[in-house]
């Protein structure tokens, strides 16, 4: 199991470089040599977290992409939640089938705890956390 995906991963060092870069509208270009991302991979990052509301794009020879929203305020679970989907470490599915012990199952229980805690210290970690920690 894995908490972070490569897609995850790969638009947190995207958000984070546009970010620390200051400028209004950062290319894909400058994006892709900074970080060593492959241009095909990195593009369709940045469209995926454009659609997420997380950055917006123009079109054009100056153009690239900004923060849609004040990177202080998105969190590594915003992130998350466009690649992932919600956290979960529990689907309790047998066999394709829901599993009939669901309400009673103590394992359930205790990983929705842990799950929960998760959550809480995922939504506790901002872009601008990130880009303190050098």
């Amino acid at each position: 199991m894995k908490l972070i995906t490569k897609d995850t991963d790969y638009a947190i060092r995207a958000i984070s470089y546009i970010a620390r870069s200051g400028k209004p509208i950062v290319s894909v270009s400058e994006i892709e040599k900074a970080l060593n991302l492959p241009r095909s991979f990195l593009r369709k990052t940045l469209q995926t977290l454009q659609k997420g509301g997380v950055l917006t794009s123009t079109k054009g020879n100056k153009g690239g992409f900004s923060l849609d929203k004040n990177y202080k305020s998105i969190t590594l679970v915003d992130i998350i939640k466009i690649y992932q989907g919600d956290i979960c470490f529990t689907d309790c599915l047998l066999k394709k089938e829901i599993c009939p012990e669901i309400s009673k199952c103590v394992v359930r229980k205790k990983i929705k705890i842990i799950e929960k805690m998760v959550n809480t210290e995922l939504n506790k970690i901002t872009i601008d956390s990130i880009l303190s920690c050098k």
